[in-house]
């Protein structure tokens, strides 16, 4: 069943047209992922579809009672209520029918002797009893439990949100709308500010979702875990494609070869008819000009296809001044710490030359401060950082805090390589789209994206024999994106990159280097070869490596202890969720013999069953607080 459609879709700004025409349909629980280049209109669009924007012609045709989350409408928050509270407050509805239960109970025990308050009474808390079964009341606190865990919120759960950071807010913004179910969802970037762990959770939540899904992302990982059907906002209109991102690329590059193919072959088809025509002219008879005539009448009438057209991509490739030597970097005991926070410990890694490694971890385990203390913009607190021979080091912040912001595109880039003329610094530019005018546009005016491809350029420019990014894909469309991979893949130096982007980390990286718990980790492959061992149990390829054998056996030890640990905490939870489901079961039970009024004719059964049942709720309410704790 179709609950979304939209015919011809417009809008302009000023004199720019965003939207020139957008026509789609979303069927229900269909999971349909869009992109398109920055700047292509997806957020406008998706704003039209929330109601925050008005086209100017074209219909949005929305499904009557069709309940629809958007993330930014759910973005309010009091400031004064908890983390908790405040996803504790979509189930307000729930948490009222349950305090009217209650009331229900005990004015049924002080009307035991009056049969008629009974019946009535009892009828209103058998239809209370149903609606709330109906709306799975049972599984509020289970759910809201499961979003703290999956977004990373449980210990921030008794903080008020006036003090947690923007990414921390988006985080329950996201987790506040995923817990009021509403038959569409609409989400715009919804892994920013999350980490892989909590990225995997939330692929596994929408997967099971009940409802339709429409998703603006650049994560395309995600887009192929989560979507079985993707739209493309390209040149102001959408073209739509059955799969996921993968499949999607293979099509749309099937179909552009197509069209290319048959606008090609029409445009040799005129060229012909227009010679044919010309030659007729040619021997200005008067059988000949009639032919003429004729097959310029055809060639008029004949549809005309259009030029596929395809919007601008970035181009360039990384090169190098000189080669390093085998050893690229060593480091031994690195520590760092912000007060009594440690973020990292004993640091200890061997970098060769070639090697290509993703540095990933949760958020806030200190990858960004790790690549600054290799880069010597932080110095750590202990231990030693060594560079090899031959070391040229360029950097990538994803913060492009090195930009200067009251210079233009041109000064900025060329100030930084002032031996090149102007046309090689604006040729250099104009691989990363900036072209004309634009050039001379202040990097202040500049979007994300933008700075990252004026940073980008700089780093081309720089031709350093390894490369230290951090977050290079954020902020960058998906064909900047292939762009960017394709140029590492040919890059002869050494990378060590900080991501996010599970996609971009299969294509580039030969080892992953998981920063935990203040070590770091090493796994052998990209990312799926890392989740795999990871999903495994497997130990960290060469992880004894120079190790004492009494080393070794204390490592094994201290590993068989922490998977007794681990096996011991599942057993507590599995009892756990085991005790929770047999006592909702007794209590749904008991509340059904509560709400016979057969039961209050003996008013001393009646008061020994509502006692059990206060008791065996607060008997809930207490696993519940364990489950929490054990999670």
């Amino acid at each position: 069943m179709i609950i979304l459609a939209l015919q011809e879709v417009k809008k302009s700004f000023g004199t720019h047209e965003v939207l020139k025409g957008v026509s789609f349909t979303l069927q229900e629980q269909e999971r349909m992922g869009m992109v398109g280049v920055n700047g292509s209109g997806k957020s406008t669009l998706m704003k039209i579809i929330a109601g925050l924007e008005t086209a100017d012609s074209g219909n949005v045709n929305i499904q009557k009672g069709l309940r629809i989350g958007y993330l930014a409408q759910q973005g309010e928050l009091s400031g004064n209520e908890t983390v908790r509270e405040a996803l504790e407050s979509v189930f307000e509805p729930l948490r009222e029918m349950e305090r009217e239960m209650r009331s229900l109970e005990n004015r049924m025990a002080e009307q035991a002797e009056d049969p008629e308050a009974l019946r009535r009474l009892g009828g209103r808390y058998d239809a209370l009893t149903r609606e709330f079964e109906r709306q799975r009341g049972y599984e509020w606190r289970s759910r809201v439990s499961g979003v703290l865990a999956g977004l990373k919120l449980r210990e921030w759960q008794d903080m008020e949100t006036s003090r947690l950071s923007g990414g921390e807010r988006t985080r329950l913004c996201l987790g506040r709308m995923l817990l009021t179910e509403p038959d569409l969802l609409l989400l715009d970037e919804p892994t920013n500010h999350l980490d892989l762990k909590s990225i995997a959770w939330l692929e596994d939540y929408l997967q099971s979702y009940r409802g339709a899904v429409l998703v603006i992302s650049h994560d395309r990982y995600f887009l192929d875990h989560v979507c079985g059907r993707m739209a493309e906002l390209i040149m102001g209109v959408i073209e739509t494609y059955t799969g996921n991102y993968t499949q999607y690329l293979e099509k749309r590059t099937e179909v552009y070869e197509t069209r290319m193919k048959a606008w090609r072959l029409q445009q040799k088809e005129i060229a012909r008819q227009e010679a044919v025509i010309a030659m007729y002219k040619s021997f200005n008879r008067e059988k000949s000009i009639r032919l003429a005539e004729s097959r310029e009448k055809r060639l008029e009438k004949m549809e005309r296809l259009e030029r596929p057209q395809e919007e601008g991509t970035v181009h360039f490739r990384f090169e190098t001044r000189r080669r390093t030597g085998d050893d690229v970097l060593v480091t031994d005991g690195l520590k760092k710490s912000y007060g009594s926070r440690t973020l990292f410990d004993g640091i200890k890694v061997h970098v060769r030359a070639g090697d290509r490694i993703a540095l990933i971890g949760d958020n806030g385990t200190g990858k960004s401060t790790l690549l600054k203390c290799l880069t010597g913009e932080e110095k750590p607190d202990a231990g030693s950082i060594r560079w090899g021979t031959g070391v040229d080091i360029g950097y990538y912040d994803q913060h492009q805090a090195g930009l200067n912001e009251n210079k233009t595109v041109l000064d900025e880039v060329w100030d930084r390589f002032p031996r090149m003329e102007q046309y090689e610094v604006r040729g250099a530019l104009g691989m990363f789209l900036f072209t004309g005018d634009e050039v001379f546009e202040p990097v202040s005016t500049l979007s994300g994206g933008e700075k990252g491809r004026v940073a980008l350029t700089e780093l081309m420019l720089r031709k350093d024999n390894v490369l230290l990014l951090d977050e290079p894909t954020n902020h960058l469309d998906m064909d900047s994106r292939e762009v960017l991979e394709n140029s590492l893949a040919d890059f002869e130096g050494t990378i060590i990159a900080v991501s996010h982007d599970r996609y971009f980390i299969n294509r580039f990286a030969d080892k992953v280097f998981a920063l935990d718990g203040g070590e770091i980790r090493e796994y052998l492959g990209n990312y799926d070869a890392y989740y795999e061992k990871v999903s495994r149990d497997e130990e960290p390829d060469g992880e004894t490596a120079g190790m004492t054998r009494t080393a070794i056996d204390k490592e094994k030890k201290k590993s068989r202890e922490e998977q007794q640990r681990i096996r011991e905490q599942k057993e507590r939870v599995k009892k756990l969720e085991d005790g929770i489901a047999r006592a909702e079961a007794d209590a749904a039970e008991l509340e059904k013999a509560l709400a016979d009024p057969e039961t209050w004719k003996d008013p001393e059964s009646a008061a020994r069953m509502t006692r059990e049942y206060n008791a065996l709720k607060d008997r809930i309410e207490e696993m519940y607080a364990e489950y929490a704790e054990t999670e």
